[in-house]
């Protein structure tokens, strides 16, 4: 299988991982469960769309954004896919912020741990050409 079909679909099981912690563990955070596909496609598309921007405006206006520009990422994603999605909600203030942690943490667990377990070529290094 091609390797970007993997590494998306590693990406889109960690961004799952990381919203469904985030519903588990934060009373008002919710999505219903035909959503729930759905909110992950639009959360990893706009995460994927806004993470190259956003570097990119960061290295020249703000560069000290770049540590924590996952963490921005994540953020703006929960955002703009609330917006976007019918049974999705974030349930105020606290729990966007909670949840910016919470699905960033969960993703950035399952990034590491799915390449290595579940799609183990995306853990080897890339071939030169």
């Amino acid at each position: 299988m091609p390797r970007f079909v993997l590494s998306a679909a590693a990406h889109l099981i960690a961004n799952a991982v990381g919203l469904m912690l985030a519903t588990v563990l934060l009373e008002g955070f919710n999505m219903s469960f035909f959503a729930m596909v759905i909110v992950v496609l639009v959360f990893t598309a706009v995460s994927v769309v806004l993470l190259p921007v956003i570097r990119k405006i960061s290295e020249k206006k703000l560069p000290e954004l770049l540590g924590g520009l996952s963490l921005i990422v994540t953020f703006a994603g929960l955002l703009i896919t609330e917006l976007l999605v019918s049974g999705f909600s974030i349930g105020g203030i606290p729990n966007l912020l909670a949840a910016t942690l919470i699905v960033w943490l969960g993703a950035l667990i399952a990034g590491v741990l799915v390449p290595k377990y579940l799609f183990p070529s995306l853990a080897a290094p890339k071939a030169q050409k």
